[in-house]
């Protein structure tokens, strides 16, 4: 229900993941292998002399350091940015139009519906049953429509299929008096609110 790069996170944590394994394998190895340690060692060293040996051919006269670390560090600034892009992406697809039609029987214009209509009167309704503690609803961009995602807290001891019940009781009202329907995500939560309020008032 919205534009989160699903595939791209996905791939991002499998390879982070994959780095994770291979570098606790490794760790690991290393502590019970001894001959793969001496091996290892003897590589590193390896590896840290022709590193040092590129870094003093790229180093420029006059210089002290190789200018390979500009590169780097600007490499490292573009990762940086690339990261920022992204996570400014997450979370992404929230709608302020839940329904348009743009077809009215041959008049020029549109209509458009305000997903603060659906999503006002659903928290209000929502709000007036003592079954529930706390709701939220937000509109979202879906397979190029509108779609609506409800959060409910119950409030503790109450049935979660009764107020599943209630709650497409509520949408199906709303598809009635706005003659359209779309699709709903109800998600219903029990966490620690709903046993604070109890306790207070047991109190």
């Amino acid at each position: 229900m919205n534009q989160t790069p699903r595939t791209l996170n996905r791939i991002l944590i499998t390879l982070l993941g994959l780095l994770l394994m291979l570098a606790g394998g490794t760790a690991l190895a290393l502590a019970l292998v001894p001959a793969l340690a001496g091996w290892w060692h003897a590589a590193t060293a390896q590896a840290g002399a022709n590193l040092q040996a590129v870094l003093d051919a790229t180093t420029l006269p006059g210089q002290r350091d190789s200018w390979l670390w500009i590169v780097a560090s600007l490499l490292l600034l573009l990762l940086v940015l690339l990261m920022i892009a992204w996570v400014a992406q997450q979370g992404k697809g929230r709608t302020g139009t839940i329904a348009a039609d743009y077809d009215g029987d041959g008049a020029p214009g549109a209509v458009q519906l305000s997903s603060g209509v659906a999503e006002q009167a659903l928290r209000a309704a929502l709000l007036e049953r003592d079954s529930i503690l706390h709701a939220t609803v937000t509109a979202f961009d879906y397979d190029g429509g509108g779609a609506l995602r409800i959060r409910v807290v119950p409030r503790l001891g109450v049935s979660p299929q009764a107020v599943a019940d209630e709650v497409s009781d509520l949408v199906e009202a709303l598809d009635l008096a706005l003659g359209m329907s779309f699709p709903v995500v109800i998600h219903l939560v029990a966490g620690a609110r709903s046993r604070l309020v109890r306790a207070d008032r047991v109190r």
